[in-house]
């Protein structure tokens, strides 16, 4: 019987230093890779890649960009030139060959060719209005590029957290049928209660249900991704996600605040909007002064050039009560690129500090989990296990304490994703990478 005893000693050790080094230990068992079918994301700068050839709205927004730069040169250009055919005295009582609607017939057949010449830098204007417009395309295109990334970012520290608290449980759901077998033995042999039995069952069906959930979670951030990816739904992704290395320096507020205004890509769309309203109301102002139109008009008798005439026409800009309003809604619409730059700057500055402060605080728990929290639960459990084998404590209070050593490896988990996905958020904000 002390044999028995103490064969059961041994084994409940060697259970829970087991269990105890698969909780302590993070990246047990994530060694084996069980992907197929050439899956990406085994990190996340390869979504990014991906994202950055195949991601449709991407796609779409270079494409409009490209189309933008293509105004530039047209609205700088002179207006085409016209030509003005009139047939004089082709028909008619006193036509000199009847009705004969042909080039030399009649009295003759003038020829007017004029060209509009737009004044005083308009046409400088209009390139600059146009180049100020393409700057837009391209910071919106940086607005759909940042958030993109952001969103791959986040889905993909959603998609790391499921996969490791899945992987978490699943092996504690392994070491705790193990458990149940040694307490299954120990009540045989009168050492314990069936409660001690009972109760790793449902620890397990517990983990059981919480693995059926991060399952399906699993598969939402999956789908998320390919989603954001312009991926099939089907497309296999890595089962061994990697989160970034976090920066190793503590994150300066005032120089992240001085990237803000430099890179954001909102702000850089905003400051372009100001420069196209400014060209734009320079370019109205213009319209005061008048443009020039030259023609020159040959006139054609029978096979010959009989006659030159030349035109010149200038418009006469008298409208001053349009041309006023026209000016005024220039300047308001300047003045509201203006104030709203100004609004966004602040909006940007304050989001950006909103996830320093998160960031920074789930730095501060998961060191406090991993120098504090841990070895504090380490110690519990090592306590509480000794007290079992002398029969001091009971089974449940075992448990907690392997409960509370679970419980901080998520937690773990759960800071990183938290920083992952605050660290995305500020660097959607200062348009590049840390």
């Amino acid at each position: 019987m002390n044999t028995g005893k103490k064969m059961n000693t041994n084994n409940i050790k060697t259970m829970f230093a087991l269990t105890l080094t698969v909780l302590m230990l993070p990246g047990l068992s994530w060694a084996e890779d069980v992907a197929s079918g050439n899956p990406i994301g085994a990190n996340v700068q390869e979504l990014l890649n991906w994202a950055d050839t195949h991601n449709p709205e991407l796609t779409a927004m270079r494409y409009e960009t490209d189309a933008a730069s293509e105004r530039i040169a047209p609205a700088g250009a002179l207006p085409d030139p016209l030509l003005r055919v009139e047939f004089m005295d082709f028909a008619g009582r006193d036509a000199p060959d009847g009705f004969n609607p042909f080039p030399g017939k009649g009295s003759g057949t003038k020829y007017t060719l004029m060209q509009s010449i737009p004044l005083w830098g308009k046409r400088d204007l209009r390139r600059e209005v146009a180049t100020a417009q393409l700057e837009q395309f391209k910071g919106r295109r940086l607005i759909g590029v940042a958030e993109t990334h952001a969103r791959i970012k986040n889905a993909y520290a959603q998609y790391f957290q499921t996969v490791g608290l899945k992987k978490l449980n699943e092996d504690i759901l392994t070491l705790l049928g193990d458990l149940e077998s040694v307490t299954r033995v120990r009540y045989a042999s009168g050492l314990v209660p069936q409660q001690d039995a009972i109760r790793a069952q449902v620890e397990k069906t517990t983990l059981q249900s919480e693995i059926i959930s991060l399952e399906t979670d699993q598969q939402q951030a999956k789908a998320r991704l390919n989603a954001i990816l312009g991926r099939t739904q089907g497309a296999p992704l890595s089962a061994l996600p990697e989160l970034r290395r976090l920066p190793l320096e503590k994150l300066d507020t005032v120089a992240l605040q001085q990237k803000v205004v430099r890179n954001n890509p909102l702000l850089a769309t905003q400051s372009a909007q100001i420069s196209a309203a400014d060209a734009n109301k320079r370019l109205i102002e213009k319209n005061r002064y008048p443009d020039l139109t030259l023609g020159i008009a040959p006139t054609q008798r029978g096979s010959n050039i009989s006659s030159w005439e030349a035109m010149v026409e200038v418009n006469i800009p008298i409208r001053f009560d349009t041309r006023r309003s026209q000016e005024s809604e220039a300047a308001a619409m300047l003045d509201a690129a203006k104030e709203r730059r100004s609004g966004v700057e602040n909006q940007v500055i304050g989001e950006l500090q909103e996830n320093l402060v998160a960031f920074e605080a789930a730095e501060k728990q998961g060191r406090l989990i991993t120098y504090t929290l841990l070895p504090q639960a380490e110690l519990t459990f090592r306590s509480a296990l000794a007290g079992y084998e002398n029969g001091k404590v009971d089974f449940a209070t075992l448990l907690d304490a392997q409960k509370a050593i679970r419980l901080a490896r998520q937690g773990q988990i759960k800071m990183r994703v938290e920083q992952e996905v605050r660290l995305a958020e500020i660097e959607r904000m200062i348009g590049e990478d840390l």
